[in-house]
């Protein structure tokens, strides 16, 4: 199939640089069979990134035993932070009772390690599609996988059709409208929610009745709807108990509760969806804090020599100060970013004025001659006195509630009568931009943004916002088709910036809904699609040719379609339709290497395996006399990409197949796990099945990430964690014997081995970690008492008061000794008993497995973005029906920021266990 101007074939696209070697229109069939004779077999893997290799690795949590520990550089600075339940180095009667239920203990006649590293569960990722297949690379097991899920994905597309099909056929044309399968999808699920909670949806209000939107006060202290005063009468009889504070905020969130009864999910979809408001009230926008200026003995010296700052030049020359801490100081090296800053910099300085100790007017001629020492000692200073961790609590209260009532008016919007969270109400304040990647125009400062720049969109019959004192709107417009209520353009890069409901809100909500709708609704096509250009990967039309290849990549190896830049003001990103011939390299038989700028400026640098024919394709697209420069798809732009792809779906873009592929092998995937015996385990493990199934996705939809810099920190943190478990597993069992030796013979002389790795070395510097530790929360919490005592306008404790505590320091020290001497523990706690060892020690199994489930989880996703996956293209209604279905709480997948952002997808299918995608 031609591309529909395919009449402009011969002529080149307008691209900004790009170089005019051009593809060929037509693809000769010498061309082809030459191409053909110099393609050699195959690896199997088409669609696989070789990068995935390594997912199969089990990680071996004990790998380090019988070799030396890593030595803590500084014992004090390690954190071994647990949940406040427990501490591994506490004496057992000090313990809390509270611990989490034993998971299935293993054999008692072998460290908890080893049964681990016995009964290690392979994660999904690593498991073959087929067990015959065992013996193939794990590439290979993944391509089958891939295969099968695109396979089961055609099959169930060819079912829905026959099925509407069938339906359209008995459906009669007039008359009574039934309920059928030819109906969209979308329409279709909103009827079944419909009829399944209508009974609840009427004993529901749907809105909130506003009182008059002329009122001078600000949104948030508005008077509240009638349908609000059972709830005001709770506030105000648990105001009458002694916790006042608590009640009123049980009574505000049970308020906020009610203003979000309206389910939109469950209303009938509008033919036209164009109007997004009819009235519309807010406050405006909340602007950054004035510039307070340095005292006056502090200042910038050029070439050694004090100079006075204008205002203006003085706040940027913050700017390059507030880089200079640790976290961002490497920006201050980079070349662009140094020329840049002074290039604006010395400009502020020639518009606004310098001034020697004469006041003579100066010019800035050299960055390297500026010296912002004495800035930067101010501005330390200044920042840390702000800190919140150097405030009292008082303090820290009263800087909250001031902040809390500066930003009250701006919080929420009135939205078609109802209460709605604004997103980003502050206009960003003016610093260095700094930019993604490589950015040309990193380094430049960001100007303060004032309110003639800002253009506020609001309702006609609502009060117009009162901008500062002296200042006035660029424009007030009232676009019922736009959802955003103030917009500016910033300096650098010309963007528009736009100011939008919060992530919690219906419109966004909204939005998310028909994304994943729209995904859905791709089930019926993909079939097809993915026929249509798998043939077309063949078509003697060069323009037909480089679509199908496109649309392949973007399907299988999850590339975003890509938009063309202005690579002179911009980071030269790229995607799919905009790739360069240098952006792939190609390694037969199968293997291609992308390596370009991605989304944001993030690199890309990936190796793949793909279908013999795109080899053969991506070959013909890089034939000479093309080089360095020109584009790969030089025939195709991504605006021809959706518009082919519209006209097999309407709405369909290039994106869409990033939310299906997720959602759908996510959805195969969890439909597999109700005959895996895990999913019948702790909720420990079974969050880590689901993780498992998250993680497979993010592979095979090639989500990836970059391995953090922190990540070996954190794996040796916890490892240590467990092996301190282990130890005081050890010791535990050591106290039995202490109460009661005939046990050595009851249980074997073996089941009281402590663990190789725990060897007398690390178990003297674990020690050493548990005193410091010990010390460090006997300090802390002596200082927070005195604080409570400071706050109360009370004398506080003498130092004498800290010494006496220490003294259980000085008692634990004396006790290791001993133990390390004699080789025997002595039982802890009140009332020791050998019941009470052993039941410590389940709990310590417990503790030991769960930790390490969290660690191999977390290893596993060193390289895989699950996050990603998770919130924005896997449709959030799966993970909720996982959670339903399993007995998970949805708390252990979703923040409560993502259950706000995904109410819609909670309450939607609160009750149906069976809901698919």
């Amino acid at each position: 199939m031609a591309l529909s101007d395919s009449s402009d074939d011969d002529r080149p696209l307008a691209r900004p640089n790009g170089h005019r070697n051009l593809s060929s229109t037509i693809v000769s069939s010498a061309t082809d069979k030459a191409l053909d004779r110099s393609q050699p077999q195959a690896s199997g893997m088409a669609g696989i990134a070789v990068r995935n290799g390594p997912v199969n690795d089990i990680m071996d949590l004990d790998a380090s035993n019988g070799t030396k520990r890593k030595s803590r550089s500084s014992i004090s600075k390690v954190s071994y932070k647990e949940d406040a339940s427990d501490s591994e180095g506490e004496p057992l009667a000090k313990r809390s009772k509270s611990a989490a239920k034993p998971a299935a203990s293993d054999s008692d006649d072998e460290p908890i390690s080893k049964g681990r590293a016995r009964k290690a569960a392979t994660s999904l990722a690593s498991r073959p599609a087929d067990s015959s297949d065992d013996e193939k690379p794990l590439g290979v097991q993944l391509a089958k996988k891939k295969a099968a899920i695109e396979r089961k994905a055609a099959d169930e597309a060819k079912a829905i059709n026959s099925k509407e099909a069938k339906s359209a056929k008995s459906t009669p044309r007039k008359g009574h409208k039934e309920e059928s399968d030819d109906e969209p999808l979308a329409k279709s699920s909103v009827k079944k929610r419909q009829s399944n909670g209508a009974s609840a949806a009427k004993r529901k209000s749907n809105g909130v009745k506003k009182e008059d939107s002329d009122s001078d006060e600000p949104i948030a202290k508005k008077a509240k709807a009638k349908g609000k005063a059972a709830t005001q009468a709770k506030a105000k009889a648990a105001a009458s108990t002694k916790d006042t504070k608590k009640a009123k905020s049980r009574a505000a969130t049970e308020e906020e509760e009610e203003e979000e009864e309206f389910e939109w999910w469950n209303q009938a979809k509008k033919e036209d969806d164009s109007i997004k408001w009819t009235t519309l009230e807010h406050n405006g926008v909340l602007f950054a804090p004035e510039y307070e200026p340095l005292p006056k003995h502090v200042k910038l010296l050029y070439d050694g020599k004090p100079v006075t700052l204008s205002k203006e030049a003085e706040e940027v020359a913050t700017f390059w100060v507030a880089m200079m801490t640790p976290a961002s100081s490497h920006h201050l090296d980079n070349p662009v970013f140094r020329s840049n800053f002074f290039n604006d910099f010395a400009e502020f300085v020639k518009k606004h004025g310098a001034w020697d100790k004469d006041g003579n007017k100066i010019q800035l001629k050299s960055l390297d001659k500026c010296d912002f020492t004495k800035i930067y000692d101010h501005w330390l200073a200044k920042t840390e006195a702000n800190k919140t961790k150097n405030l009292s609590k008082q303090e820290k209260e009263a800087a909250k509630a001031k902040k809390d009532e500066l930003e009250a008016p701006y919080v929420h919007c009135l939205w078609n009568g109802r209460k709605q969270k604004v997103g980003n109400f502050r206009v960003e304040p003016p610093s260095l931009f700094r930019g993604r990647g490589e950015h040309p125009k990193t380094g430049r400062v960001k100007t303060r943004v004032f309110p003639e720049q800002i253009t506020i969109n609001i309702g006609k019959e609502a009060k117009v916002p009162e901008p500062p004192a002296g200042h006035k709107w660029k424009a007030v417009q009232h676009d019922q088709k736009a959802t955003w209520l103030a917009m500016w353009q910033e300096n650098i890069n010309g963007a528009y910036k736009y100011v939008m409901l919060g992530a919690a809100s219906d419109v966004k909500g909204q939005s998310d809904f028909k994304k994943f709708e729209k995904a859905r609704e791709l089930k019926k096509y993909i079939g097809k699609i993915r026929k249509d250009y798998t043939r077309e990967l063949k078509s003697d039309i060069m323009a037909d040719r480089q679509r199908a290849t496109a649309m392949y990549l973007i399907d299988k190896l999850a590339l975003r379609a890509g938009n063309e830049k202005d690579t002179e003001n911009e980071a030269d990103t790229v995607g799919c339709c905009s790739l360069k011939y240098e952006h792939i390299t190609l390694e037969p038989p199968d293997k291609v290497t992308f390596d370009f700028l991605g989304k944001d400026s993030i690199r890309y640098n990936e190796t793949a395996h793909v279908e013999p024919q795109v080899f053969k394709n991506l070959k013909l697209f890089k034939r000479t006399p093309k080089t360095d420069g020109d584009d790969l798809f030089d025939r195709l732009n991504t605006s021809q990409l959706n518009k082919h792809l519209n006209s097999y779906m309407s709405g369909l873009t290039a994106k869409v197949f990033r939310t299906y592929n997720a959602s759908y092998t996510m959805s195969t995937l969890l439909k597999e796990l109700a005959s895996d015996p895990r999913s019948r385990g702790t909720v420990a493990e079974k969050v880590k099945l689901y993780n498992d199934c998250n993680r497979e996705v993010a592979i095979l939809c090639n989500h990836k990430r970059t391995v953090g810099a922190s990540h070996e920190q954190q794996m040796q943190k916890m490892g240590d964690r467990i092996k301190g478990m282990r130890y005081q597993k050890w010791r535990t069992k050591k106290m039995i014997l202490d109460l009661d030796s005939s046990y050595k013979k009851k249980k074997g002389a073996a089941w009281f081995e402590r663990d190789e790795d725990l060897d007398d070395e690390w178990i003297r510097e674990h020690q050493q970690f548990l005193v410091e530790d010990l010390r460090a929360k006997i300090s802390k919490k002596f200082e927070k008492d005195n604080e409570k005592l400071k706050a109360n306008k009370e004398k506080p404790m003498p130092d004498k008061e800290l010494k006496e505590r220490m003294q259980a320091v000085k008692e634990m020290e004396v006790k290791f000794k001993k133990e390390n001497k004699t080789g025997k523990v002595e039982a802890e706690g009140k009332g020791a008993s050998v019941d009470k060892c052993l039941k410590a020690i389940e709990k310590l199994d417990a503790r030991i497995r769960q930790m390490e489930l969290q660690a191999e989880d977390r290893d596993g996703n060193k390289e895989v973005a699950l996050g990603t996956s998770k919130i924005n293209y896997i449709d959030p209604r799966l993970t909720v029906v996982f959670s339903k279905k399993f007995d998970v709480p949805i708390e252990k997948f979703f923040s409560k920021t993502l259950r706000d952002k995904f109410r819609w997808a909670i309450k939607s299918v609160e009750d149906a266990e069976d809901w698919e995608f």
